[in-house]
């Protein structure tokens, strides 16, 4: 399967501790890969610099050939990610939210039935018009995933999706998750969830001290 996400010699180190050793990891379309490993091991380090939120103190990320860093704009235009910890605008309702960043990403066409659809699948709906910060720690966790999943990509990244999820949404979860394997996006997910690991990885990777192998 072709793959969309390259990274080569990628690492990170913050100050004289190297979060990340030199580390080398591909993404294939139509695939699910899952990254466990204990606290503390570099997982959020490495799904950062995979997002282009930090900058590695080594290596290169290319999405579909383009440079993580030098064609940021094109890459990113690829590539959806949720931390594990959603950030929100604070006078943005969730309804908000959704339109701006459907309309950042060139998604503007049909937004209202995509995320009217997203909002009811994750039980959103009734809450659509609050500020984000009255939300439960699950709420969040929901809208967080929606931002992710109102535009296009190719790429999807997810740290600790399901952390707070209730078992109804991330049933929920996990069916939309095989249906985007199925159009071709190619998937890493990050969690402690062994039935996630379990029900959908085509490929596991562990994360140990900073460094990478496949489990």
């Amino acid at each position: 399967m072709p793959q969309i996400l390259q990274a080569i010699g990628l690492s990170h180190s913050y100050g004289a501790f190297q979060a990340l050793a030199p580390t080398d990891l591909a993404l294939s379309e139509g695939e699910i890969s899952v990254l466990e490993g204990p606290n503390g091991s570099g997982k959020s380090t490495l799904m950062l610099c995979l997002a282009g939120l930090m900058r590695p103190t080594e290596g290169t990320v290319r999405i579909e050939g383009y440079d993580l860093y030098a064609d940021e704009p094109e890459a990113k235009r690829r590539l959806a990610f949720m931390p594990d910890v959603p950030r929100f605008y604070t006078e943005m309702t969730a309804w908000e939210h959704l339109r701006f960043l459907a309309l950042a990403h060139d998604a503007g066409e049909g937004f209202e039935t995509r995320a009217e659809q997203l909002l009811k699948e994750f039980g959103l709906w009734e809450a659509r018009d609050l500020l984000p910060h009255l939300y439960s720690r699950g709420m969040s966790l929901k809208l967080g995933l929606m931002f992710a999943l109102i535009r296009p990509f190719k790429v999807l990244l997810l740290d600790e999706p399901t952390s707070a999820l209730d078992a109804v949404t991330s049933h929920m979860f996990v069916a939309r998750l095989t249906a985007l394997r199925g159009q071709g996006a190619a998937i890493l997910l990050s969690t402690h969830d062994p039935d996630l690991k379990s029900g959908l990885a085509d490929r596991v990777f562990f994360l140990e001290h900073g460094r990478l192998s496949v489990a």
